[in-house]
């Protein structure tokens, strides 16, 4: 069963599916005062507001972050939006942005919401999912 540990503040709950976590420090770069991966909990959402911490998960390369609303906050554009976005990065992940279902070679199918970050090195433990592998290739 996969972890998910969630964080609330603000009328924002930040999600976190650690099994998917890159380690692209995406999140600590944009608002250190709430991802402190020094700390437990390492994500401490008082340190900031609602809408910075939104900002801040959108940044996530991988989906390992991401929120929930109790009320709509200004610009949900990216949830809404038909259209998906593919980054493709340096050395590194493809990265989906917007909601896909992924297809397995086995056949099974799952739903990624928001984004998820695709190897491209072959050299990952969660394949077809970039774990940061390439770091180290």
């Amino acid at each position: 069963m996969d972890t998910i540990k969630k964080y609330t503040h603000d009328g924002v709950t930040v999600v976190w599916k650690p099994q998917l976590c890159i380690h692209s420090a995406n999140c600590v770069k944009a608002l250190p005062e709430v991802f402190k991966p020094k700390e437990k909990p390492w994500v401490q959402p008082e340190g900031s507001t609602g809408k910075a911490i939104i900002d801040a998960v959108k940044r996530c390369p991988s989906g390992a972050l991401t929120y929930e609303t109790e009320q709509k906050i200004a610009d949900t554009s990216e949830e809404n939006s038909e259209n998906i976005q593919v980054n493709l990065i340096d050395k590194g992940p493809a990265i989906i942005i917007g909601n896909c279902t992924i297809t397995h070679p086995d056949g099974t199918t799952e739903v990624r919401e928001r984004r998820a970050s695709f190897c491209r090195c072959a050299k990952s433990a969660n394949f077809p999912y970039c774990d940061g592998s390439h770091k180290n290739a």
